[in-house]
């Protein structure tokens, strides 16, 4: 008896029984920022090199390094979280070719391949020449210094990528949705948003830059779209919906929840219930996809940018055009925390995402 008290004890204590959700923001100047969120506490601020705000972060399965976009959307730094020390980087830009990233960054899961959408423009002596949008892949070993290990080419405006299960297919999210295969450089798949021409409504405004699909692993982000089979001046005339797209299935659905009262930013799913959505701007919104409709908003004292759910489903964090992190319980959508930033610095609109360490 005495063994098996023991065993469970060890069991218990393990790393991976002990693991808790911590939250990764970036901030201005140029810093990475780790939120142990039980403690409600930022517990580590990583110096990113160079100049530029941090934008999009992603990070593998392990959420043992964390991938960067900063200096001004053109270089990609890799930061062990353990050590705090640069283990990966890649400048795309060259003296001929300014390359930048906007938002379109993200690591495999299993974290052996980096993902980058480019948009070139070669710097010529009287003239800027507009280049074909990409996707550039990395291999995450090759470290300081990295350079793609093959490119191939992308629809233009494209804001979000983020992995599959297979390590090879990445999804990209622009005015469609894009189904890559990497390693034959083409798109597998096109799931149409914009282009959907579904009958009564109109063409779906879908505006996404963060990326926050860890957690349930699915894609999600707001759209508005007009209805076109009642009348313009009705209330019902234009709605707002939420697009999921499952990365483990690569099943897209879209519902519209409500009327387009409000404007929503950013939107993440409960990993626990996955027809609950959740979304904020200066409202935090919770829906039920399954029902279709909006189920509750609250009002905030300020407008936060993305937003990111606890893995057991009942926190959500608002973070982003700031410098604070506001923790809200999902079930009463009261506020339970605030955490700040250490110096005020602003988050501008950078990624929330969460690892368990």
């Amino acid at each position: 008896m005495k063994r098996w008290i023991i065993f469970l004890i060890t069991l218990l204590m393990t790393p991976a029984a002990l693991a808790g959700d911590y939250l990764l923001t970036g901030s201005r100047p140029n810093s990475l920022q780790m939120i142990d969120l039980a403690a409600r506490k930022v517990v580590r601020t990583y110096q990113l090199p160079g100049e530029g705000a941090p934008s999009a972060i992603s990070a593998p399965a392990n959420g043992k390094i964390a991938y960067v976009l900063t200096n001004h959307f053109e270089s990609v730094v890799g930061i062990d979280l353990d050590s705090g020390q640069q283990v990966f980087r890649a400048d795309m830009s060259t003296p001929e070719e300014r390359v930048k990233a906007m938002m379109g960054m993200t690591v495999s899961l299993d974290g052996s391949k980096l993902y980058v959408y480019q948009i070139p423009t070669r710097m010529k002596r009287s003239k800027y020449e507009s280049l074909d949008t990409r996707i550039a892949v990395y291999n995450t070993a090759d470290g300081i210094g990295a350079k793609p290990v093959k490119t191939f080419p992308a629809p233009r405006r494209i804001t979000i990528l983020a992995p599959t299960a297979d390590r090879d297919r990445v999804v990209g999210l622009g005015w469609d949705l894009y189904v890559f295969d990497a390693r034959a450089g083409k798109v597998d798949k096109t799931h149409l948003l914009r282009h959907s021409q579904r009958k009564g409504f109109g063409e779906p405004d879908v505006f996404s830059m963060w990326n926050l699909y860890e957690q349930a692993r699915v894609l999600s982000t707001p759209y508005y779209v007009a209805k076109t089979d009642v009348d313009p001046k009705s209330p019902e005339a234009f709605k707002v919906g939420i697009m999921n797209f499952d990365l483990a299935t690569e099943k897209l659905s879209y519902d519209e929840i409500a009327n387009a009262e409000d404007v929503i930013f950013s939107s993440v799913v409960n990993p626990v219930k996955r027809t609950e959505v959740f979304a904020v701007m200066n409202q935090v919104f919770r829906a039920d996809t399954a029902e279709k409709k909006l189920v509750q908003r609250v009002q905030l004292d300020r407008t936060y940018y993305a937003i990111n759910i606890s893995s057991d489903g009942r926190e959500v964090y608002l973070g982003g055009g700031g410098d604070t992190v506001a923790v809200y319980d999902t079930a009463t959508l009261t506020k339970q925390a605030e955490i700040s930033i250490p110096g005020g610095a602003d988050q501008s609109t950078t990624s929330l995402r969460i690892i368990q360490r």
